[in-house]
């Protein structure tokens, strides 16, 4: 049964504002929850808040009070996704940008602007652009892939090893999606700091979004030009050559989706899963017991913490109903990975173990469910476990309760997870060196403008060739006597073993 809303996503609304002290005080118009800006710093209450007053399917406001449907129910979020005649990615079909409310110069412009690319589309179209994506991805050489994945672990883990602390974030999860992506693209020599800040700025509807997307596509836009005179063995190569038969607009548009889309999904449960590890006494107890492996922390992860919290967007083609709401053509819908991930429907116990299960919406579903998770899930699974190989006493440095979050509506990820371990020397994997961007400052998008002649081409700084040679074996990790915190690393070695078993059990290996 449909019940009427008292908020409809498209209309104006003339309701007074309600007085101060009211518990809707700050709220949007008709008292819809704003999912941005200091009322929605803690995404995940005001999510279960609209549940409470809602259901399943919510009135909520985006960026510049832009009204949508947010979808919370794990069911009616998969019915959403599923029924491409009733919802559509083409986001043509939002009365907000029809009546240019939702314009080019939105703070989320970026992720909904149509473009030419499979995520935008339905129907014959679709399979036509899907179709090149999977062609291009069966290409892949997944034990290629993961020898690159291992190699730089290695070199990211030699910048800091010394240290015998690190922010795992800024040094190791923002990082490898980067240099494994842009080497599997075709373009490692793109690969620089202002590439990873910009790739996770253009989808965090900050003011500098617009700029960054710009810095990416012109990345992109170069690679294009060049394999389409020079095809190679590589992931844009396939694309180009694929009897789809894109154009270069559509082959650099879904570049950006592939690139973008495995970063920030692959940074951010690099991150989860750490922390998780770290901190959760769920894990610690499986860790006594060795009955779990990376695979079933990294599912874990992606029930608990999403890498994407929610996507923008679906849209109504034609009046129907969703959650015993009324929608009508035209709306905007979100689809909410994480409220629908901890829907009490499907999960009554937030706290229960996940293992085995892999129904979570991290990955959506339907017609364009994400054609990548696997690389993202071996770039998770072999980089974390080789950075617990290099330094298995690693523990966290702070409190777990000094961990900070940056939150969007799209996504929640780690500010810092700060690490303390015993100092060890460098192993320099076989092959051509290369230099690791050092950890961001202040890094400031503004300055692509002002900064993008000179940044056009790379440099020797901020280039990563790619050596064509196999890792060399690792030496043994211990420190000699004379390397700075020897007498702390034979302490940890002392230690009970934490960090061999912490080992094993990643490996799956019990005890």
């Amino acid at each position: 049964m449909t019940t009427p809303s008292p908020y409809r996503p498209g209309t104006d609304d003339t309701a007074p504002a309600p007085p101060p002290g009211c518990p809707a005080h700050g709220r949007g118009p008709g008292g819809a929850h704003r999912l941005y800006g200091p009322e929605a710093e803690d995404l995940a209450a005001v999510y279960e808040r609209m549940r409470a007053e809602h259901g399943a399917v919510a009135p909520a406001l985006l960026h510049d009070d832009l009204p949508v449907w947010a979808v919370l129910g794990h069911a009616e979020n998969l019915r959403m996704v599923r029924n491409s005649s009733h919802f559509t990615r083409d986001s043509r079909h939002w009365r907000a940008v029809q009546d240019g409310s939702a314009g080019p110069d939105h703070p989320l412009a970026p992720v909904f602007t149509w473009q030419p690319m499979c995520s935008f589309v339905e129907g014959a179209e679709h399979r036509r652009l899907r179709g090149a994506v999977t062609g291009a991805m069966a290409t892949i050489d997944h034990r290629g892939v993961r020898r690159h994945i291992n190699r730089f672990s290695q070199r990211l883990v030699n910048e800091f090893c010394e240290d015998g602390r690190a922010d795992l974030v800024s040094r190791f999860a923002e990082h490898l999606p980067m240099m494994v992506m842009c080497q599997v693209i075709g373009m490692p020599e793109e690969y620089d700091e202002r590439m990873v800040q910009a790739a996770r700025d253009m989808i965090q509807g900050t003011e500098t979004a617009i700029a960054s997307n710009a810095h990416v596509m012109a990345a992109l836009t170069r690679l294009v030009r060049r394999r389409r005179e020079r095809p190679v063995e590589d992931f844009t190569s396939a694309l180009i050559t694929h009897e789809s038969r894109l154009s270069d607009e559509e082959v650099a548009q879904h570049l950006r989706l592939v690139l973008i889309a495995s970063y920030e999904a692959t940074a951010n449960l690099i991150a989860n899963v750490l922390r998780m590890v770290l901190t959760d006494p769920r894990f610690r107890a499986q860790l006594n017991g060795g009955r779990m492996t990376v695979p079933e922390a990294v599912e874990q992860s992606l029930w608990d913490e999403p890498p994407f919290s929610a996507m923008v967007g679906y849209f109504a083609t034609q009046d129907t109903e969703l959650g015993g709401k009324h929608i009508r053509a035209g709306d905007g819908l979100i689809l909410g990975i994480a409220p629908g991930n901890v829907d009490p429907a499907v999960r009554p116990d937030p706290e229960a173990p996940m293992q085995g299960n892999r129904a979570h919406l991290a990955f959506s579903g339907g017609p364009h469910e994400c054609p990548g998770q696997d690389l993202g899930r071996a770039i998770a699974d072999t980089g974390v476990d080789a950075l617990f190989m290099r330094l298995p006493d690693v523990e966290l440095a702070v409190p777990e309760g000094e961990l900070r979050w940056r939150s969007s509506v799209l996504s929640r990820h780690l500010v810092e997870l700060p690490v303390q371990f015993a100092p060890r020397p460098p192993q320099e994997p076989a092959g051509q060196a290369v230099t690791v961007p050092a950890p961001r400052g202040n890094w400031e998008v503004s300055s692509l403008t002002a900064n993008s002649a000179a940044n056009s081409a790379p440099t020797a700084a901020t280039s990563a060739p790619v050596p064509a040679s196999e890792p060399a074996p690792e030496p043994a990790a211990t420190a000699p006597a004379t390397a700075p915190g020897a007498a702390r690393h034979a302490q940890s070695e002392r230690r009970g073993g934490l960090g061999r078993r912490l080992l094993r059990w990643w490996r799956g290996q019990g005890r």
